[in-house]
């Protein structure tokens, strides 16, 4: 098993930028697929970037492609997905997930283990 957290999460004018990390413990990181998704209030969750367990591989959902960069560092066990440009509508808590299978899946179900989310919210 893998243990997530998330952090990095606040408070930002539309315009500004945030940093998010998900940090593992247990398991090796880097037998996971990454994905981070994000939830607002009475919708359902949505994908926003994975990355595959070396980072070859990256997918962006099409509202945060140029905008957001998802990476990884295996050696420090953190993912992070850097968000630039932020708009109100990217106002939502924050997930990530980890994944065991060899492909990287674009949907919340496809994912094994989640962090508790880190909420971010951007103001007009």
């Amino acid at each position: 098993q893998v243990q997530l957290v998330e952090s990095g999460g606040g408070l930002v004018q539309a315009g500004g930028s945030l940093r998010l990390s998900c940090a593992a413990s247990g398991r090796a990181f880097s037998g996971y697929n990454m994905g981070w998704f994000r939830q607002a209030p009475g919708k359902e969750r949505e994908f926003v970037a994975a990355i595959s367990r070396g980072g070859s591989t990256i997918y962006y959902s099409d509202s945060t492609k140029g905008r957001f960069t998802i990476s990884r560092d295996n050696a420090k066990n953190t993912g992070y997905l850097q968000m630039n440009s932020l708009k109100p509508e990217d106002t939502a808590a924050y997930f990530c997930g980890a994944d065991v299978s060899i492909i990287v899946y674009t949907t919340p179900d496809e994912y094994d283990y989640w962090g508790q989310g880190t909420q971010v919210t951007v103001s007009s």
